[in-house]
């Protein structure tokens, strides 16, 4: 159990220390780039999905590696074992839409729902980032 849990620190500090360390830079970034400042917006977009692309693609990689896992739960249902259908459910999960064709059975539960809730809050950080940066460069 202990290890699970230690893997499970892991992946949420990874996460958060990637989007913490994608938004600083945006914001450190945007205001040197010699561009139109609605562009300096889009390119803040832009940088927040690739960060939470990349952050999905943990997590997928993460169930990927526990479902071929003996000890650490599986995925099941509509769900091949592939990496690929581990970046499906991972999207779905980290943006809560949670379309219910895959479940997760054992330790793995609990990975699936600290998603929910990293997913959630990052997705909410981007927005209020965005927000900001908007604010700033939308009138000037």
């Amino acid at each position: 159990m202990i290890p699970f849990i230690i893997f499970n620190i892991i992946i949420v500090s990874l996460c958060v220390l990637l989007h913490y360390g994608f938004l600083y830079k945006t914001s450190t970034t945007l205001p040197r780039i010699p561009i139109k400042n609605n562009f300096k917006i889009l390119l803040a977009v832009f940088v927040a999905l690739l960060a939470h692309i990349i952050e999905v693609w943990i997590y997928a990689y993460s169930y990927f590696l526990m479902h071929n896992s003996d000890k650490w739960g599986y995925l099941n249902g509509n769900f091949d074992g592939s990496l690929t259908d581990s970046l499906y459910f991972s999207f779905t999960t980290f943006s809560t839409v949670g379309f219910g064709d895959i479940e997760p059975i054992g330790l793995l539960r609990f990975v699936v729902g600290m998603e929910s809730l990293v997913g959630l809050v990052l997705i909410t950080w981007s927005a209020s980032f965005l927000y900001f940066e908007m604010h700033k460069y939308w009138n000037e």
